[in-house]
């Protein structure tokens, strides 16, 4: 009898990750509808997207192969002109690395920027992307 407890919690805790994986997901596709809007906005008021630089672990700066809009002051976050959502912080690359830039790979967008950040520049997506138009 002493499985039927661990049982339970093991599919307790399956039923939960389940839960939060569908909850970030329905973020995600809320957050995107949001980004499309804005691609759609940005590119009929002229905002011209810029090369993007990511930061690595290290400080120092990179190149990479997108451009897009920073969403936040620290560049940490950004949009790409096609409205992907891009996390612009990258383990340390070595100087041929740096030289060549690096290839960025599209995250889940989210609903709040900045979520737990130390910096202190977190809100809600839609502030944020309505700050970047004229």
């Amino acid at each position: 009898m002493s499985e039927q407890p661990a049982t339970n919690r093991r599919d307790a805790a399956r039923r939960m990750a389940e839960m939060a994986e569908s909850a970030k997901r329905a973020e995600a596709q809320s957050a995107q509808v949001l980004i499309d809007e804005f691609v759609v906005r940005a590119r009929a008021r002229g905002l011209k997207p810029e090369r993007l630089v990511a930061t690595q672990m290290d400080g120092r700066p990179a190149k990479t192969d997108k451009t897009g809009w920073y969403l936040n002051r620290s560049r940490s976050i950004a949009i790409g002109e096609d409205g992907s959502w891009y996390v612009l912080t990258v383990p340390t690359i070595s100087r041929w690395g740096r030289m060549k830039g690096v290839s960025l790979v599209a995250s889940p967008p989210e609903m709040v920027v900045g979520r737990g950040a130390r910096d202190g520049e977190s809100g809600d997506l839609s502030e944020f992307l309505d700050r970047l138009l004229p």
